[in-house]
């Protein structure tokens, strides 16, 4: 009897002593991290907890009182959490002046608690100093005449008022970043594309928000130009994929078509990628003047937005779209700078082969690949017709010549407008000096 009576206490004792062990604390973080919230701001919480929470409050603390903005209520199970294993998780809430009509606008902090679903119930929380905002931001345009080709670029003039945290143009699922107006306080300015993959119907707008996750826009006078790009047959062959698929993948195993597709489509996705990355990395000013430099007496083997549809033996193997000029002349000739900048890339890009990409302020980048050779590295300052190398075959190309490109805030435009002086002055340099 004394023995069963023993048994009990050391299980009335070490059960509940072993789920205690066996509870733990909860990770937490409000994701992304909220700067500001207005009216009704959308706040997300990260979880980690392997037993889950069964509470989460939210509050806002301002002059020193604390105003709840979410209760969330989940199932408690204090005694079967250790038969489940639960993993990250993510909780939504809205926080502002519609769920505490207290707050004002002014510094606060936002408070995150949550309470572990386990037998410690233990409490953690995150906090984030914060901004009421409830003034909305506002945009107004300017009432120049826009006149945009498709596959283009375009530049507009617009003053911001408000709260505004980031602003620029959007075009479709495009957005472009805005500057400063040079000398014109308040007032900014955006180098925009028109890309040459939206319908030509769509609106650009002007765009001001802020993180409160409030937004204005305002459209301005624009007339899209549509344009009809080329569709082109590529036959490629075995000599062709025997020689860019081992240059590229030379490590690579399987069927040169197999490994060739993989290459054309995803690692074309990849470069271009990097070369959109590349937009974080620019001057906040002018660095170029007059107009851009091609390649003189170039042959021109394929324009900017070609679709290509590869031939191999007769049937059609895939469709790209070339974003680019492909420029021949002779082998190894020097390719000059098309206009001042900084190296802000000197190094192989899978496709584009051994590439380089001069920044040229405000967004504006040129591109040029399948070098031999480079003569410049990244962070090195060039002026226009200054050599950055030689012209080659390497990369994804059939011979020697110079793929060159332009881009806007990392997506890709036709350069022949970059090569038109009376077009610079009408379009870009127009809008800004006569502000």
């Amino acid at each position: 009897m004394r023995l069963v009576a023993i048994v009990l206490i050391v299980v009335v004792i070490a059960v509940p002593g072993a789920l205690l062990l066996l509870s733990g604390g909860t990770t937490l973080k409000i994701d992304p991290p909220v700067m500001a919230i207005g009216v009704a701001t959308l706040v997300q919480v990260r979880i980690e907890n392997p037993h889950g929470i069964r509470r989460l409050t939210a509050s806002v603390e301002q002059d020193g009182q604390r105003r709840t903005v979410a209760d969330i209520h989940e199932p408690a199970h204090r005694w079967t959490f250790w038969r489940s294993h639960q993993g990250p998780q993510i909780r939504h809430f809205l926080a502002g002046k519609q769920q505490a009509p207290e707050l004002h606008d002014g510094k606060a902090k936002l408070i995150v608690e949550v309470v572990s679903n386990d037998l410690r119930g233990a409490t953690d929380s995150a906090e984030a100093d914060i901004q009421i905002v409830t003034e909305p931001p506002r945009v107004s345009a300017d009432g120049a005449q826009h006149y945009i080709n498709q596959g283009g670029s375009e530049l507009v003039v617009f003053t911001p008022s408000g709260y505004v945290t980031d602003s620029g143009v959007r075009v479709g699922k495009y957005e472009f970043r805005s500057f400063p107006l040079p000398s014109h306080p308040g007032e900014r300015f955006s180098l925009f594309a028109y890309p040459w993959d939206l319908s030509p119907d769509i609106t650009p707008v002007v765009f001001a928000r802020n993180t409160a996750g409030a937004e204005a826009t305002a459209r301005f006078w624009f007339k899209v130009f549509p344009k009809k790009f080329r569709q082109r047959d590529l036959t490629i062959d075995d000599a062709f994929l025997e020689k860019v698929v081992n240059q590229i993948d030379p490590g690579g195993t399987g069927d040169l078509l197999n490994r060739f597709l993989k290459i054309n489509g995803d690692m074309r996705r990849q470069n271009n990628k990097t070369l959109a990355d590349l937009r974080f990395k620019t001057a906040d000013h002018f660095l170029w003047s007059g107009p851009f430099l091609p390649l003189i007496n170039a042959a021109v083997e394929s324009e900017f937005a070609d679709k290509r549809s590869y031939i191999y033996k007769g049937k059609k193997v895939d469709e790209q779209v070339h974003l680019g000029f492909d420029l021949a002349r002779t082998q190894h000739v020097p390719v000059p700078a098309a206009n001042d900048g900084r190296v802000v890339w000197a190094d192989n890009l899978g496709i584009y082969g051994n590439c380089v990409v001069v920044d040229h302020g405000y967004g504006l980048q040129s591109i040029y690949g399948h070098l031999s050779e480079f003569a410049v590295k990244a962070g090195d300052m060039v002026k226009k017709g200054q050599s950055l190398g030689k012209s080659g075959s390497t990369g994804l190309a059939g011979g020697d010549h110079l793929h060159f490109s332009m881009q806007v805030d990392g997506v890709q435009v036709n350069p022949i407008e970059w090569w038109d002086e009376h077009w610079l002055k009408d379009r870009i340099l127009s809008k800004v000096s006569a502000q």
